[in-house]
């Protein structure tokens, strides 16, 4: 087939990868103008000798006009941040799919698979679904479901199970689409979610809460951007942990909220209401992950304060 992709980084490289390696005609390459390190797509696009398109905007004509001289039968929307128009996705044979990592209508929004965790979520997943005007809104082809296991963070769940079952699903659907066996379904509104992204505000620890929700929090933020709380007035993120629940008055007693109560090996040992986080790496603000006994942080700290 003769198709465009639409996305950035490492997951529309490899979207691309899949379909070159099938043999298909990759005519077009759009991805959104970069702002710090090269974006692997473009890199992976030019090295093949496929046409790339940095528009700052797809609304603009400039972006369809491309498209339409690239003449594809498809357009595919491999991890896209920029609004893509309705005219836009009109202007391939048969339009165009995308993917989103939630099972939509739950999650809509570009920090899906880290309020899945955060809200302790057992299940999430992936869809491929028409895109719409509407963010994450449109019907729905394919949906599969993968298990947030209590020990996933955010970095295992995307590039564990989700990227590879993701990149491997935009083909498969592809397929369909070409093939007319595609019928694509209203998402269910009344089951709809949508949260927005995960920044300072979102990510920041309250040693007050449960450490249940602490956990799932710093799971949901590794390997970014991190949880976060502060010490002596600078941002200390936490990234792998565990959790602990406390069982008798006799294991907190004396202890107070967000006290660091223990270093155990290369771990310190964070009192939380309910229990007890033990964080395994840790970095201070401008400095470089490490063990978070090795974060200079000592014993009887309270942290958050």
């Amino acid at each position: 087939m003769r198709i465009a992709i639409i996305g950035q980084q490492d997951f529309g490289k490899a979207a691309l990868e899949a379909f070159l390696a099938r043999g298909d005609d990759v005519a077009a390459v759009f991805c959104a103008p970069e702002k710090g390190r090269p974006d692997p797509l473009r890199l992976a696009a030019e090295a093949a000798g496929i046409t790339v398109h940095q528009f700052p905007k797809l609304t603009d004509p400039e972006a369809q006009d491309a498209l339409r001289a690239a003449n594809v039968q498809i357009g595919v929307m491999a991890y896209v941040t920029q609004f893509v128009p309705q005219d836009f996705c009109n202007i391939p044979k048969f339009g165009m799919i995308q993917f989103h990592p939630s099972l939509l209508p739950l999650h809509r929004g570009a920090s899906s698979m880290s309020w899945s965790i955060i809200l302790g979520r057992t299940e999430t997943g992936f869809s491929i679904f028409r895109p719409t005007d509407g963010l994450d809104e449109g019907p729905v082809i394919l949906m599969r479901s993968v298990p947030i296991e209590p020990e996933d963070t955010l970095g295992t769940l995307y590039f564990g199970k989700i990227f590879p079952m993701g990149v491997a699903a935009l083909v498969e659907v592809a397929d369909m689409v070409i093939a007319g066996k595609a019928p694509a379904l209203a998402q269910y509104e009344p089951n709809a979610g949508y949260e927005g992204i995960i920044r300072d505000a979102e990510s920041r620890i309250n040693w007050a809460n449960h450490v249940d929700i602490t956990y799932n929090l710093i799971r949901g933020c590794n390997p970014a951007p991190g949880a976060w709380t502060t010490h002596e007035g600078k941002k200390l993120f936490l990234f792998e942990s565990t959790k602990r629940i406390a069982r008798t008055f006799s294991e907190v007693k004396g202890k107070k909220i967000g006290q660091v109560v223990a270093q155990n090996g290369s771990s310190l040992v964070i009192h939380g209401q309910g229990g007890f986080i033990e964080v395994h790496r840790a970095r201070l603000d401008g400095g470089k992950k490490v063990a978070a006994a090795e974060a200079g942080i000592p014993v009887g700290t309270i942290l958050g304060s």
